[in-house]
């Protein structure tokens, strides 16, 4: 407990007796000063019990004297102490008024109790508090480092420190999302705290800031966790107070301890990400059983059941030459699609294999589980914030370091390790229509399922198809023949003269005679299926409008 005035009053050698303020004897007492200064104010910092004998202050003037306690009133001393006998023998009335009118607490002080015995009476409260503080805080530190220990881990961490500090505790993963919270009803109060969380996240760790609870008289400290540039996780107390040195001692430890538990050596993240990077070169080079081996029980798991490839890789926006660089070099926005995804799987224990590949991003994961799942909707996500309007390539996604990326996204259809190639080639074939498209998600099963024709809203597709037909249009913008109609027209029908004829009204020798035209003018035969398949695609590349 803090040492106040009324520790002090409750001072069997002191002798003090309280002459008016009684009503603020509980304020802590951080020092006691003497001085005979007309104005000491320059000289406080608060929270101090002023010390005085009034030898220069004229005590018995009420106006001198209200100006003067008023003024130390107002500078935050809590209390005045005189000293009896030495200047007056008695406390001054003008003195004991003006104390009354600011409710300034006034203690007289025997002459046989000097100032000095107040000083050290004080000051030795005040080091036995701060002993206290510190003996707790270690205390905590050690009740913390045991739960840290414990089968529980972050959330025995988390329960034991919100009963040391008589308030509600959270951890927030790399991604930004609620994964442990002490007590239970904590959670709810911690998810109202997830765009607090983002800002905090976005500027390099170690960081802390202090928030209000919209719905509750809570403080909040937020304290980042990590030793690298971006934050692996959060943690936030709340408290009704602001925190005392003990209190604070507990939320470093917790601080320290849960960075040791989220941010794992550099050296075990090496050497995991080499051995991630071993299985998926033997798996795409059709060696199954090789990285079922290599894989252990780190990746076993993901390799027993279907599992979808993704590649995923940055689009830079028309006005910036490349996209943010996380860790390492990658790419922030990759670096929070990875996030997201193994924050997601390590609350469903699933395994996710994450390989990056210079620009690229390369990762399996289970089908129809958590990872994927959290993929989906980082992609969603970022397609929605992006807006309606496509640009050169995929749309804006929220990269980790707060600016506005481009992310393009391709994913495979469900595959087992012996189709771990072919997985990997549709997830690049659907990350490329992605691009294509200006979407930030693309499944194979969308490309198989679609039609081709989207894929020929491309400009180097249309060039070819405008260069392919020219000279049939500009043929026909002389009014001699309508040959490209009639070309869309005979193709439609599979090359049966009466019913394409019939289609457009003429005879069937007169569209003869124009598909002769056509063959002449291209200097190509209609009787050969490339010719063909290469004039019709050319027809509906220029007829369809681009897609939106």
């Amino acid at each position: 407990m803090p040492h106040t005035l009324a520790s002090l009053v409750n001072h069997t050698a002191l002798k003090l007796t309280v002459l008016a303020g009684q009503d603020g004897l509980d304020v802590p007492v951080r020092w006691a000063h003497a001085s005979e200064l007309i104005d000491p104010v320059p000289y406080m910092e608060g929270g101090e019990l002023l010390l005085i004998t009034a030898l220069k202050l004229d005590a018995q003037d009420p106006e001198a004297t209200r100006r003067y306690v008023r003024r130390v009133a107002q500078a935050g001393v809590i209390g005045l102490g005189f000293a009896v006998g030495v200047n007056y023998e008695e406390v001054p009335e003008a003195l004991v008024q003006a104390a009354r009118q600011e409710g300034l607490p006034l203690l007289g002080v025997p002459r046989r109790t000097p100032f000095i015995a107040i000083s050290k009476a004080v000051s030795a409260a005040v080091a036995a508090d701060q002993y206290r503080a510190v003996t707790a805080g270690f205390e905590a530190q050690r009740e913390l480092t045991r739960a840290a220990l414990s089968a529980e881990g972050p959330a025995e961490l988390l329960a034991r420190l919100a009963a040391h500090l008589d308030g509600w505790a959270a951890l927030y993963d790399a991604s930004g999302a609620v994964v442990a919270a002490a007590p239970d009803w904590a959670a709810r109060r911690a998810a109202r705290l997830t765009e607090d969380v983002a800002r905090l996240r976005e500027r390099p760790a170690p960081a802390s800031s202090v928030v209000s609870d919209t719905d509750g008289d809570d403080r909040v400290e937020l304290q980042s966790l990590g030793t690298g540039r971006r934050a692996r996780g959060v943690l936030a107390v709340g408290t009704a107070a602001p925190l005392g040195t003990a209190e604070r001692y507990a939320v470093h430890s917790a601080v320290a301890l849960l960075t040791l538990t989220t941010e794992r050596s550099r050296a075990l993240q090496d050497a995991e990400q080499r051995l991630g990077a071993a299985v998926l070169k033997m798996l795409l080079a059709g060696e199954p059983d090789h990285a079922r081996a290599v894989a252990g029980r780190l990746y076993g798991g993901l390799l027993d059941a279907p599992f979808r490839v993704v590649v995923a890789e940055p689009v830079p926006a028309d006005d910036q030459a490349a996209a943010g660089q996380g860790q390492g070099g990658t790419p922030a926005v990759l670096e929070a699609l990875a996030d997201a995804m193994d924050s997601a799987a390590s609350r469903t224990g699933e395994a996710v294999l994450a390989v990056p590949d210079n620009s690229r991003l390369i990762v399996l994961v289970a089908d129809g589980g958590a990872a994927a799942d959290a993929c989906a909707a980082f992609a969603a996500a970022a397609q929605a914030r992006a807006g309606s309007q496509p640009r050169n390539g995929a749309r804006p996604a929220r990269g980790g370091t707060g600016r506005t990326e481009q992310l393009a996204v391709g994913l495979s259809a469900p595959a087992g390790p012996t189709a771990a190639a072919t997985a990997y080639r549709q997830a690049e074939a659907a990350l490329h229509v992605a691009r294509r498209r200006g979407r930030t998600l693309v499944e194979h099963e969308d490309v198989a399922a679609g039609s081709v024709l989207p894929l020929l809203a491309d400009d180097a597709v249309r060039a070819f198809a405008d260069g392919l037909l020219r000279a049939l249009r500009e043929h026909d913008a002389t009014g001699r023949g309508d040959l490209v109609a009639s070309l869309r027209a005979w193709l439609a029908r599979h090359g049966q003269w009466d019913a394409a004829a019939a289609d457009l009204g003429v005879h069937r020798h007169t569209l003869r005679y124009r598909m002769r035209r056509v063959e002449e003018i291209l200097g190509r035969s209609l009787d050969d299926a490339d010719v063909r398949m290469e004039l019709w695609l050319a027809l509906k590349a220029t007829s369809a409008p681009p897609e939106e």
